[in-house]
């Protein structure tokens, strides 16, 4: 017995196998008649070795039996004496020989028919007798009989192979009477039809999603009061749909190997009052798990109207459920599970399905666009999502999914959509890397606030809430380092993302040491009492600090350029980039000037010393940030330029 029968036999709807096993022993029939021919061209080689033989390969091929070792069993033949032949596999030949035989038998039994009893009697009589040797050879009198197409001498193989086979035409033309819309049935009422077609008609609407994957195959009947609908959804072994309408209620039970994949099935219906059952969980040996879960549901329509409805929909959702898992799994290399779970359920919803994607490469194609998009840049284990961000990731497989679906279904070249899903990520990948500069760009505008706080300070020393307003820029200076000092860790976080990660990281590493040195003069302005800061003072620190916002806000404007070298590479951008970075470089050096008129001052006034030592270290800190700012912008300087060179 099948596993896809085995299934069906285990949920109780032995009424169901019958189309089932009749596929089967039509197969088996195909099977049978190539093992038989094999063993003869096998026999026959043995004894002309030097004469020309067939692999029956293309034979093998059109039975559908895999295992391509079985091309190499003729060439294999050879003859040990008079009548003893060594054919690599014969014991296996024999073996599933016999169980074609079999299989050819099972639904003339499961349709009660008379002629079912002696055909088995005839199978055990002819397995009576060995047909291999205990070493595993043949002998030709026995290869002879099993192919004898002579009913004088007896029974053969051959001979109840051809009988089962005008048995089972039979059988076919009895039980097929109907085909609606593509879902083969036998034995329905008049009012069971527009039921069958309700449901075929959701199968058949998502049907084209499918592509050329084999399943989905439908069979209806009518047993004990009930109609039955039985649908064997993909491949897998234990993947069964059965349904059960009587009235205006409808029972599905389910079964699958994926627990996942299960629960996934039931959400499909959550706007629907389907009353689920408990999952059950169930051993057998015959599948490759070793384990299938079953769940039922059933869902009580208020008419036939809605039932018909609901009927659609079950139908409509089933091609969503083939090649589930590995769809899941392929998506798990790009985003999280749950991320590729929520993926699977859009494509659910939105009619658009997984297969298209799994056709034209899955996470390869986007693996591979990333390359390309990237130039080869990328961290190696790195997922979309570290890449892009989670909401960017997710709505760029959003595309590909809808872009795989609807281009296949349209026939577009496999080229041509693996070439829109770069196109596509190109701009993602651009978008993310925008925001790498963002970070640089807000990192900037922090220095700019505590700079700005400084010289603002410094300008208007008036009144006596000056040493309040000194205090409240310390405190401000204090919260937006804090804030810097996280984006310089949020940069470490994306470094090992790719190569222009790790570049952002290295420009704020650098960079960092600006807004602390500027919180530092802060600090130290706090440290000040107003009413003893003379004007000779106070002016040239403040134009220290003003030089130190003109910096800042040319820092700035060279990311904002940066920005434009990244997207469009503008002669434009770059001459204004070159101008900012060398406009720092000349600051730094005005800084220099002016740290040391501070300090001219400082040795010509009588303030106390320590308030002395308090403008000092306030200069100091100032001149110290111009030259953090020009060693970052020289920094950016040589990561453009070192871009722009390495440009084909």
């Amino acid at each position: 017995m099948g596993k896809k029968t085995r299934i069906v036999a285990a949920l109780g709807e032995i009424t169901l196998l019958l189309p089932s096993l009749l596929n089967e022993a039509l197969a088996a029939n195909d099977r049978a008649k190539y093992r038989l021919t094999l063993l003869q061209s096998a026999k026959a080689r043995a004894d002309l070795p030097a004469a020309g033989f067939s692999t029956l390969s293309a034979e093998r091929i059109a039975c559908a039996i895999p295992d391509p070792r079985y091309d190499e069993v003729v060439a294999g033949s050879v003859k040990h004496d008079a009548d003893a032949y060594a054919i690599p596999r014969a014991p296996q030949i024999c073996s599933s020989l016999q169980d074609d035989l079999s299989a050819m038998i099972a639904p003339l039994e499961a349709a009660a028919k008379p002629a079912a009893l002696p055909f088995r009697q005839r199978l055990d009589h002819l397995c009576s007798t060995p047909w291999c040797n205990e070493d595993g050879t043949m002998t030709g009198a026995r290869i002879s009989w099993l192919g004898a197409a002579d009913a004088a001498p007896g029974d053969s193989v051959h001979l109840l192979v051809m009988e089962l086979h005008k048995a089972l035409n039979r059988l076919q033309a009895a039980i097929s009477t109907e085909n609606i819309s593509g879902a083969s049935t036998y034995g329905l009422k008049s009012g069971d039809r527009a039921l069958v077609a309700a449901f075929m008609k959701g199968l058949n609407r998502t049907l084209p999603l499918k592509f050329d994957h084999p399943g989905l195959g439908t069979t209806a009947t009518r047993a004990g009061g009930k109609l039955i609908i039985q649908n064997d959804i993909g491949a897998t072994d234990a993947h069964v749909l059965v349904l059960h309408v009587e009235g205006v209620s409808a029972t599905v039970t389910y079964s699958d190997n994926h627990l996942p994949r299960l629960l996934f099935f039931q959400n499909m219906f959550a706007r629907w009052q389907v009353d689920w059952g408990e999952v059950l969980s169930r051993t057998d040996r015959a599948f490759e798990s070793g384990v299938y879960h079953l769940c039922l549901g059933t869902f009580a329509a208020r008419d036939k109207a809605e039932l018909k409805r609901y009927l659609a929909q079950l139908g409509s959702r089933l091609v969503f459920l083939i090649d589930w898992n590995r769809a899941r799994k392929r998506l798990q290399l790009l985003v999280s599970r749950p991320d590729a779970v929520a993926l699977l359920r859009w494509a659910a919803e939105s009619e658009l399905g997984h297969l298209a994607f799994l056709k034209a490469g899955g996470e390869r194609m986007v693996f591979d666009a990333l390359q390309f998009v990237a130039g080869g840049t990328l961290t190696l284990g790195i997922s979309l999502d570290e890449i892009l961000g989670r909401e960017a990731a997710l709505s760029y497989l959003q595309f590909i999914l809808k872009t795989c679906a609807q281009g296949m279904l349209n026939q577009k070249p496999l080229a041509l959509i693996r070439d829109e899903a770069r196109v596509e990520l190109y701009r993602y990948y651009h978008d993310a890397q925008q925001n790498l500069l963002d970070l640089a760009a807000n990192h900037a505008s922090l220095a700019i606030e505590i700079a700005t706080g400084i010289r603002d300070g410094l300008l208007t020393v008036s009144g006596p809430e000056t040493a309040s307003r000194f205090e409240r820029i310390g405190q401000r200076a204090k919260e937006w380092e804090r804030k810097a000092d996280e984006l310089v860790i949020r940069a470490r976080e994306l470094a090992p993302q790719s190569e222009q990660a790790a570049a952002i990281r290295q420009l704020l590493e650098v960079a960092d040491d600006i807004p602390d040195e500027l919180e530092d003069a802060a600090f130290h302005l706090t440290l000040l009492i107003p009413e003893q800061l003379p004007e000779e003072l106070r002016l040239p620190l403040a134009a220290l600090a003003q030089q130190l916002v003109d910096s800042s806000r040319e820092y700035l404007k060279a990311i904002e350029n940066a920005r434009g070298i990244n997207r469009s590479g503008s002669p434009d951008d770059m001459r204004d980039f070159l101008k900012a970075v060398h406009r720092m470089v000349a600051i730094e050096e005005q800084s220099d000037t002016s740290e040391r008129l501070v300090r001219k001052a400082l040795v010509t006034s009588d303030i106390d010393y320590r308030q002395s030592f308090v403008v000092a270290q306030c200069a100091r800190k100032l001149e110290a940030a111009a030259d953090a700012l020009m060693h970052t912008g020289m920094t950016l300087r040589d990561q453009i330029l070192g871009k722009v060179v390495e440009k084909p």
